[in-house]
Parts: structure tokens; C-alpha cells; sequence
């Protein structure tokens, strides 16, 4: 499979993170300014950090495609921060995993977050939940391939559902995966199989 995406398309579509002065928090910034196998791990740490507790958009790590200087093309680049970002969700996605697997025996915990003013458990009902009723870990896996939409609700909402971490982890990984794809795609970059 080629990749074929135009970078300045793919900056403009995500947000240009590297202009200065504007509102970014200082991961992001490193985020967007990521070079090397150092950066690769800044990518890893910023997408474990998105999935359990940081509420960022996780398209961003695609923005240094161009410049991350593995010495790989583009596309190579875009394919390693693609794994590289999916992992670093898919273990982030374990520790929210088992933070719900806690709370979800701790019962005042979620008498008092549906009691709330925000009732974040019956909004994720209505989307995240339902999905993963009906499809299981492959409606996770959907649900987290749509970009822009906070996914770490998504996963706190699905602890609820489940027990078994490994599909729990591997259902994260390729909906992380897919989302960065599929973000790719709405950028203007296209997938062409060989």
C-alpha cells in the first residue's frame, strides 16, 4: 500500500501547529516540532497521555510527518507515527481500561458522576456505549476512527462494557490507527493499493 498525501494539505486540514504564538499547550508544541527517534517517543508519550487523561486532539502527531527526519520518506514517516501514536494509545487505552474496571467496582464513584452536572455516562450512552453494545470491541474500534471526536470519552465509556484487556488494547490500537488514516484521507491524501 502507497500513501500519496499532500503535507501542506494535511497542516492546513489538522491545524497549523507550527506557527508561533498561537494557543498550543507546550506537548503539543513538542508535538509539532518532532524530529528523530526522539520525537517518535514524544509522539508515543502525547498519544498514551491523550487516551486516559489529556483532552487534545490526537490528529496532531500527523503535522511533522515531513519533517521528522528518520531518514524514511514521507510516507514512511506518516507510517511510523501512525504505529508509533496507535501503541502509545492502544497502552493509554489499558491504563483508562483499568481505572474503569476499579470505578466500575467502587459503585458510589458512579452514582456520584451519573448524579453530576455534566452526566458524562448517559451522553456516552448515546453514542460510544451503544456502539459497543451492538458491534463489541469492533464498535470501539469505529468509534475511535472518527476524527476530531473526543476519544478519550470513548474509551472511559467502554470500560464500563468490557473485561478482557488484550481485545480491549487491540481494538484501541486499530481504531487509533484507522483514525489517523481516515484523517489522512479527509485531508486530501489518498490510499491506493499496489
Amino acid at each position: 500500500m502507497d500513501l500519496v498525501v499532500s503535507t501542506p494539505m494535511l497542516v492546513a486540514f489538522v491545524g497549523d501547529c507550527t506557527t508561533t504564538g498561537s494557543a498550543l499547550t507546550p506537548l503539543e508544541d513538542a508535538v509539532c516540532t518532532a524530529t528523530g527517534p526522539t520525537g517518535l517517543g514524544i509522539i508515543a508519550v502525547y498519544s498514551f497521555l491523550i487516551a486516559f487523561v489529556l483532552p487534545l486532539p490526537s490528529e496532531v502527531v500527523l503535522v511533522p510527518a515531513e519533517t521528522l527526519r528518520l531518514g524514511l520518506s514521507t510516507t514512511g514517516n506518516l507510517a511510523a507515527i501512525v504505529v508509533v501514536s496507535a501503541l502509545g494509545k492502544a497502552f493509554g487505552s489499558l491504563v483508562a481500561f483499568h481505572i474503569g474496571q476499579e470505578a466500575k467496582e467502587y459503585g458510589p464513584l458512579v452514582r456520584r458522576i451519573k448524579q453530576s452536572r455534566f452526566d458524562i455516562i448517559e451522553w456516552s450512552e448515546k453514542t460510544t456505549i451503544q456502539l459497543a453494545k451492538k458491534y463489541g470491541y469492533v464498535g470501539l474500534a469505529l468509534a475511535l476512527c472518527v476524527p476530531f471526536f473526543p476519544d478519550t470519552l470513548s474509551i472511559y465509556a467502554f470500560t464500563v462494557l468490557e473485561e478482557d484487556y488484550l481485545r480491549f488494547g487491540a481494538a484501541t490500537f486499530a481504531g487509533s490507527a484507522g483514525r489517523l488514516l481516515v484523517t489522512l484521507g479527509l485531508a486530501g491524501g489518498t490510499l491506493a493499493l499496489l
